[in-house]
């Protein structure tokens, strides 16, 4: 049995549809349902027996220890938190709340779980975030990179990590953390880039590029993402982190054109081609210029590496996208 916790996100829905799909091991899944998640994400297990989902949050102590207590899971794998850095420019306490207080929450009552249940472990999902911004000709990022966060998602789920690091040393909660780059693929809400995009250029709207579109990011299948969280889970060393990265760096403006490209091959315009809709905005504030992740101590140690590639996995990402279009119009961004 699996605690999962933000199951009804993007990465955490993906996790929970591929884990039971592929393993069947009973999950419960507790999740606030905030504007970010959604149930509809769940809708082909909603009769499975195996998924039980409960409505929660993450800093509500009494729940997070009713349901330890009453599952008794093997593990909690933690997804939940708050993830975009617009928004947490505009409005930071949400993030500090969730991704800081909520993680402390669910650490504490892991704490007293683990006294009962000593084979319990505590996966972490984190970001590539946590490691700053990389110039063009920097290595990539690895495990042993000093944390520099500079926007204050980035910094909220640094504190998260170090906390999870802490326990392990402090207490020998048996914790693990995986630090993943961007995901993209089915289920994402349209605020991120790649949803964001197919969903405006659909509508005809403006597809914005901030600043001159030049920001790299390693690009992760969501796939790929869940199967190394699974790997990390089983065979994964207490107390170490992992960085899981999808070795596709392209730059924001690429990516934009390269789904241009897939909708003019699936569904094209009426009159011109989707990049013509496409327009250079003011830039983010503190806007890192760079990530990417060295993934050689996972390939390593654990025999992990994607298995999608970028471009194919766009495509899948695209028609998924086309064949939902009527529920994902109506999301606001």
């Amino acid at each position: 049995m699996l605690l999962v916790t933000g199951g009804a996100g993007f990465i955490g829905s993906n996790f929970v549809l591929s884990t039971l799909a592929q393993t069947g091991e009973p999950i419960v899944n507790l999740d606030k349902l905030t504007y970010a998640g959604s149930l509809a994400n769940l809708d082909s297990i909603k009769t499975n027996s195996r998924h039980a989902f409960v409505r929660g949050d993450i800093c509500n102590r009494e729940l997070v220890r009713s349901l330890l207590q009453q599952h008794k899971p093997r593990a909690i794998v933690h997804f939940a938190a708050e993830s975009h850095v617009d928004r947490s420019i505009s409005g930071p306490a949400d993030f500090v709340q969730t991704n800081v207080v909520g993680t402390f929450a669910l650490l504490e009552e892991s704490r007293s779980h683990f006294e009962k249940n000593r084979a319990f472990r505590f996966l972490h999902v984190s970001t590539d975030e946590v490691y700053g911004s990389l110039k063009f000709e920097e290595a990539p990022f690895s495990e042993t990179r000093p944390y520099a966060p500079n926007s204050p998602y980035a910094a909220s789920k640094a504190a998260s990590d170090h906390l999870v690091r802490a326990y392990f040393h402090t207490y020998g909660l048996p914790t693990l953390t995986t630090n993943c780059s961007n995901n993209y693929g089915p289920r994402q809400f349209p605020e991120k880039l790649i949803p964001l995009v197919i969903r405006n250029a659909l509508a005809g709207k403006r597809l914005p590029v901030y600043g001159d579109g030049r920001n790299r990011r390693d690009w992760l299948y969501v796939d790929d993402h869940c199967e190394a969280i699974r790997l990390v889970l089983e065979k994964g060393v207490p107390g170490e982190t992992y960085n899981v990265g999808g070795e596709s760096e392209r730059g924001n403006l690429d990516v934009v054109q390269a789904l241009c490209a897939a909708l003019d091959r699936a569904r094209p315009r009426k009159s011109g081609r989707y990049a013509e809709l496409i327009e250079f905005v003011t830039d983010r504030p503190g806007h890192d210029l760079r990530y990417a992740m060295d993934i050689a101590k996972i390939r390593r140690e654990l025999g992990w590496r994607p298995k999608e590639r970028f471009e194919s996995g766009l495509e899948k990402t695209v028609q998924w996208y086309l064949a939902h279009e009527q529920r994902f119009a109506s999301q606001a961004a």
